[in-house]
């Protein structure tokens, strides 16, 4: 079947959103008279959300009562922060603009609240662009379910055999996979160091945007 839509996650896929947390986390540890922290510790478990990188980044346990109040101010100062230095991926431009020009529609599908990836599409210009973009305010159950990934093609009117579902985390590529769409891993996202994108049993796996671009070639054509 021929392609009719991409879907992309955000954080790690889409936006290279790394630069804004490491810029939070640095200042919740400067307030603290802390040291900065590695930022690869952080990069390493951003795929793991709010909590992952609050107990990377202060050493603590989640069930510590310290933990809280850190997650929260983390958040706090997230929601000011969202969209100060995050930026597209090197490549992602392009892959965008060869899309359009091939009236291929795109969207957004992440597991991102939608107080902070709505503001983030905005500030980058891609609001207007993106046909879709769907975060967990709008389902009952996240990735890796595959409601999301439904929701999406549904608000395309897209059958999801035409779409193809990229990421970097294997909660994507079993979202997309559980919606029936094509799905392609991409090794340039937040992997933690212990997992293999190659694992996740996605139609595809790249290293770059731009290495995207012979495999839609092929799909458009419907080869």
């Amino acid at each position: 079947m021929r392609l009719q839509a991409v879907l992309f996650d955000m954080d790690g896929t889409l936006l290279d959103t790394a630069p804004d947390f490491i810029a939070v986390i640095q200042s919740m540890r400067a307030s603290r008279g802390l040291d900065p922290v590695d930022e690869k510790i952080i990069r390493d478990v951003i795929s793991g959300g709010a909590r992952a990188m609050v107990a990377s980044a202060f050493d603590t346990d989640p069930l510590s009562e310290m933990f809280e109040p850190l997650r929260l101010d983390f958040l706090e100062r997230y929601q000011h922060h969202c969209a100060v230095h995050t930026h597209l991926f090197e490549g992602m431009a392009e892959l965008l603009n060869d899309l359009e020009k091939a009236r291929i529609t795109w969207g957004v599908v992440t597991n991102k609240p939608a107080r902070y990836a709505e503001p983030i599409m905005q500030k980058l210009g891609l609001a207007e662009r993106s046909a879709v973009l769907v975060c967990p305010d709008h389902v009952t159950h996240s990735k890796p379910d595959p409601e999301p990934v439904l929701l999406a093609c549904h608000q395309l009117q897209v059958d999801p055999q035409a779409v193809l579902f990229v990421g970097d985390d294997r909660r994507d590529i079993e979202s997309g996979r559980a919606a029936g769409t094509k799905t392609a891993a991409v090794r340039f996202g937040y992997i933690h160091p212990e997992d293999n994108p190659s694992h996740w049993g996605a139609d595809l796996v790249v290293d770059h945007p731009l290495d995207l671009r012979t495999a839609l070639d092929r799909a458009v054509c419907g080869c």
